[in-house]
């Protein structure tokens, strides 16, 4: 009987080849079936993204017959101190970063604890602290230019009630961008779910070798709910200062970058330039500049996070 080349192949190798057609089909499935994601992301993002750096190296005007490569000109005048709107509308993001994102952190941070609690009506409270978050940014925005109003807002009528100083608010330079941070703490119920989503992964039986220790609440806050808590920290950090350094609609609706430009966020001061001055090819410069300084708060964060996140099942 003659004998095959598929007769005498060792039998790991045929076990292996017919793995490798396993690896094949399932590599055949998994990109079918992220195919919609995949072609999503290089049409609507990568390829914007890549016709934008080629945009950032031209004087594209919407309104010229031709458009000229010239370089790296663009970004000259950014750093060069030639446009002045430019350090001072990245001023003004960096200051509004600064308060925000501790803000946003620490009040979501201690609402979880809040409504982790073994409490009458907890679910209740969860959905009100929730709710805000999904309301349109237009709508939120109109109500708090109401509450904010100097003369006739609700927030200056219970400070003259309670007899204490009003405040401009969104219409006062020194007050404009606190003002804008309070209005921007009404939506933190997401953030708050994804608190109350780690604090549901502490084990209460940590909590409970306290108590046989005679601990408080201080200790059982100290060395079990916020170390476990750092791989949650550090995520809703990042995505914090993302959204913080992209704020766009507070300034749109409720300042218009005033009073005297001193909420002229980095964002609404991009649009401006795309869409009111109509210089796609500079306002490109301003949006790539904004995608590396992002990225840089976003990998030193990831380089510092060894040293204070912690992860379940490490030494």
């Amino acid at each position: 009987m003659e004998m095959t080349a598929k007769d005498v192949q060792p039998a790991g190798t045929r076990a292996r080849n017919k793995f490798s057609k396993r690896e094949k089909k399932a590599l055949f499935y998994g990109l079918l079936f992220t195919a919609p994601a995949i072609i999503g992301f290089i049409i609507f993002t990568l390829g914007p993204m890549i016709a934008s750096l080629y945009l950032s190296l031209t004087d594209y005007n919407v309104f010229k017959d031709t458009t000229h490569f010239i370089g790296l000109d663009n970004y000259a005048k950014l750093f060069s101190g030639e446009d002045d709107l430019f350090y001072k509308s990245l001023g003004t993001t960096f200051y509004f970063v600064i308060l925000r994102v501790p803000a946003v952190i620490i009040i979501s941070f201690f609402l979880a604890i809040l409504l982790n609690m073994n409490l009458k009506g907890r679910s209740l409270f969860r959905t009100i602290i929730y709710l805000p978050s999904i309301v349109p940014a237009v709508a939120s925005s109109m109500i708090w230019l109401w509450l904010m109003n100097p003369d006739l807002g609700l927030l200056n009528t219970a400070l003259e009630w309670l007899h204490l100083p009003t405040s401009s608010w969104l219409f006062g330079e020194g007050s404009v961008i606190p003002s804008v941070v309070l209005t921007t703490l009404w939506g933190i119920g997401g953030t708050v779910i994804i608190f109350l989503a780690g604090l549901s992964g502490v084990p209460k039986s940590y909590y409970e070798a306290i108590d046989v220790d005679g601990g408080g609440w201080y200790s059982k806050l100290r060395h079990i709910t916020i170390p476990m808590l750092t791989p949650t920290i550090f995520f809703n950090t990042i995505m914090t200062i993302i959204g913080s350094f992209q704020v766009f609609s507070e300034a749109y609706i409720l300042t218009q970058g005033g009073p005297n430009n001193k909420s002229l966020f980095f964002v609404f001061y991009l649009w401006r330039t795309a869409f009111r001055d109509t210089e796609m090819g500079y306002a490109s410069a301003l949006a790539w500049v904004l995608f590396i300084i992002i990225m840089i708060f976003t990998v030193f964060i990831f380089k510092t996070s060894k040293s204070w996140v912690h992860y379940e099942g490490e030494r």
